[in-house]
């Protein structure tokens, strides 16, 4: 069983699941990006892999996409819920960098129609079910890969997204304390007040 603040020590969050890290970020980032460049889903690829696939022949059309920075906002905000036997929810901000390196005759294009599509909302109301919105676009520019005696054309661009993270703690309500005060008149006067709920 987890920690409450009763127990003391280390507190994990209450429900594990939100928000969506790891796989299920990458996945949700593969499908917009497919989304809004009209590539296939197959052609929009981690870019970094456990086992790195074969890259397509430089006259295929394809997308690597990753992310290089999260950024967490200054400070999180947390409000004590008294419902029930009482929680904390911690809300914080998050800014994160997705690098996008179009490949193919058509890579800038690609890079192109990505910029100029994340500005329209419809395309990004998968991310906002998420609490991820669009930022920014960054410049396109080029990057070529030397690749097997041969120029590879390459773009990349930088979608800036921000996030909002809600996270849940088991703080409970406080239902009784009793506090020690000392005034401070000559002579100090101790004493000790019992709060009850």
């Amino acid at each position: 069983m987890a920690n409450t603040s009763a127990t003391g020590g280390p507190l994990a969050p209450a429900v594990a699941t939100p928000p969506i890290e790891d796989d299920a970020l990458d996945d949700l980032l593969q499908e917009t990006v497919a989304g809004v460049t009209g590539l296939d889903g197959a052609m929009v690829r981690p870019r970094w892999q456990p086992t790195v696939p074969q890259q397509p022949e430089p006259g295929t059309n394809w997308c690597a996409i990753g992310i290089t920075v999260q950024t967490p906002d200054a400070g999180p905000a947390i409000q004590h819920d008294p419902a029930g036997d009482g929680s904390d929810t911690y809300i914080r901000h998050q800014d994160i960098e997705l690098l996008c390196s179009f490949y193919g005759p058509s890579a800038s294009g690609y890079a192109q129609r990505l910029a100029d599509g994340m500005a329209i909302p419809q395309n990004s109301e998968q991310l906002g079910l998420h609490d991820v919105k669009f930022v920014s676009a960054s410049q396109v520019r080029p990057a070529p890969e030397f690749v097997n005696q041969q120029w590879v054309r390459r773009y990349d661009l930088t979608l800036s997204l921000r996030r909002k993270i809600t996270r849940t703690y088991p703080v409970l309500n406080l239902l009784s304390a009793e506090v020690q005060h000392t005034t401070d008149s000559v002579p100090p006067v101790a004493g000790t007040t019992n709060i009850d709920q």
